[in-house]
Parts: C-alpha cells; sequence; structure tokens
C-alpha cells in the first residue's frame, strides 16, 4: 500500500512538473513570437482604433484556434477536449500576461488611459503572443526518455500508416498563415508594394508562392517534410495540399486585412494586388505549419 501511494505521489509530482516546464516553455514561446508585434508601432495604435465588433470576433476566433492546437501539441499530453481547454486557457491567460507585462514595459498602457484603450491594446497584442505560447512547447520542447518512450509505444508497428487527417492539414496550414499574416497585415508596407505592382508582377507572385509552398514540404528536405511514395504522382501533392493551401493562405489574407480596415474605400483590383501581396507570406507561414506541427 506503501509502495502504491509512493508511486502514485511520484506520478502527481512528475506531472506537474511537466506542466510547470510547459508553462515556462509557454512563457518563452510568447516572448519569441510576440516581440516583434509588441514593438510595431502600428499594432499600438490598433487596438484603440480597431473596430470592437471585429476585435471582438477574433478574439472568439482564437479560442477554437487554441483548443485544436492544444489537442495537438499542449502544455502535456492531452487526451480529452477537456484538457485541450485547460491548456488553451493557460496559453490565453500567458499571452494576456506577457501582454501587460511588455506593453506596460514599453510605456504603451499607463495610469491615466481609458480603460477601453487599454484594453484594445492588451487584446489585440494577446492573440499572436497566445499561439506563440502554445507553439512555444512544440518548438522550445526537449526531448526526455519518457517523451521518446511515448512516442515509440504510440507509433509502433503501424507507424508508416499513421497519418495526419486532411482537416487537420488544412488547419494547421490556416494556423500558420493567420500567425504570420496576423504579423504582417497591419504595416503599410503590404499597401504599398500592392500599389507598386502590375499584373504580372502579382501573377509572379502567385506562381513563387506556390512554388515555395510545396519545395518547402516535399523538396527541400526540412526536418518535418513530407516524402511522396514511389507510386504516388508528383501532380497529386500539388492539387490535394499546395494548391488548397494556398487558398486557405488567401482566405486567411483577406480576414486579417478585414479585421485591420485595410479593406475599406479600395478598388476590387486593389484589394485583388493587396491580398496576393499578404498571401506570399501567409503561404510560407503555411507551409512551416505543416513542417512543424
Amino acid at each position: 500500500m506503501t509502495t502504491r501511494r509512493a508511486r502514485s505521489a511520484d506520478a502527481g509530482s512528475s506531472e506537474d512538473r511537466d506542466f510547470l516546464i510547459g508553462i515556462a516553455r509557454g512563457i518563452a514561446g510568447a516572448l519569441l513570437f510576440a516581440v516583434p508585434m509588441l514593438m510595431t508601432s502600428e499594432m499600438w495604435y490598433l487596438g484603440f482604433y480597431i473596430g470592437r465588433g471585429k476585435l471582438l470576433l477574433l478574439m472568439l476566433l482564437t479560442i477554437p484556434l487554441l483548443v485544436v492546437l492544444a489537442h495537438r501539441l499542449g502544455f502535456e499530453k492531452t487526451r480529452t477536449w477537456g484538457q485541450a481547454a485547460r491548456d488553451a486557457t493557460v496559453a490565453y491567460g500567458i499571452g494576456i500576461f506577457t501582454s501587460i507585462l511588455f506593453l506596460a514595459l514599453f510605456g504603451l498602457i499607463k495610469p491615466g488611459m481609458s480603460a477601453d484603450e487599454i484594453i484594445g491594446k492588451i487584446a489585440i497584442q494577446a492573440v499572436s503572443a497566445s499561439i506563440g505560447a502554445m507553439l512555444g512547447r512544440s518548438q522550445l520542447g526537449g526531448t526526455s526518455d519518457d517523451d521518446n518512450k511515448d512516442d515509440d509505444d504510440e507509433e509502433g508497428d503501424d507507424a508508416p500508416e499513421r497519418q495526419t487527417p486532411y482537416v487537420i492539414e488544412l488547419f494547421m496550414m490556416a494556423v500558420g498563415a493567420l500567425f504570420i499574416s496576423f504579423n504582417v497585415a497591419p504595416t503599410e508596407e503590404v499597401i504599398l508594394v500592392s500599389y507598386k505592382m502590375t499584373y504580372w508582377h502579382a501573377l509572379a507572385m502567385i506562381v513563387i508562392s506556390l512554388s515555395m509552398m510545396h519545395a518547402f514540404v516535399y523538396a527541400l528536405a526540412f526536418q518535418g517534410g513530407h516524402e511522396l511514395k514511389p507510386e504516388t504522382p508528383q501532380w497529386h501533392a500539388f492539387v490535394r495540399f499546395t494548391l488548397p493551401g494556398y487558398v486557405v493562405s488567401l482566405l486567411i489574407s483577406v480576414y486579417t486585412l478585414w479585421t485591420f480596415g485595410r479593406l475599406g474605400g479600395v478598388a476590387p483590383v486593389t484589394t485583388a494586388m493587396t491580398v496576393v501581396v499578404l498571401g506570399l507570406p501567409g503561404a510560407l507561414g503555411a507551409a512551416a505549419a505543416r513542417l512543424i506541427l
């Protein structure tokens, strides 16, 4: 009985330690991924003038995004959606904490400001910080013997047959595109580049975006890349993953540009050009997500 209790206590202590390490990695991830946005002037002012309806929608969409990410990554291994929701809540809390800390450190929130301005600045920054917190476990996590053992147990003889569901692949590409687009869309350079481009530039950018997406995952042998089976034709992966992934990145570009007020009062052609411009970094983010997530 005593031995069983000791083992139970050791297991509980190990789980608590793993969870605390996951939180620490989350804070590191939030800092690593969010500091560029915390030091971007466009993001400071967005929190003040962005429509509150758009901001609320962005925050609401972030919650299920974090839950799905938590179910796939998490601060510790999650086996239920309830555990994933807990990890998502922790990640959002880390994002809010990190945003408050550094906005205050930079003098961007301080006594005397209206509550509306302070909340807006924190809310807009917490989105990227919370995603960074969740990605921190995946990108900054070490590999322990226990992890390796668990992975081996999970893979077993069926590892070559295990595949990520198609809808999850698309979702992860959307997360990658959103994260990069969220960092680029508020800047004036996106609009400036779209005005300088011709139709031929736009067409070339589409081709280059698709080529880079495909090469990142299938041709450059990056860690986490995918290899096609000998019997699979080369065009299959392009049609099934690369092309839909690029469409996803364009849709994410439209959403982020709309959220940040970049689509109002401009001609449809200009809008299309701007979407294509933002679609380039979005496509890179989508491809990177397939490698690292």
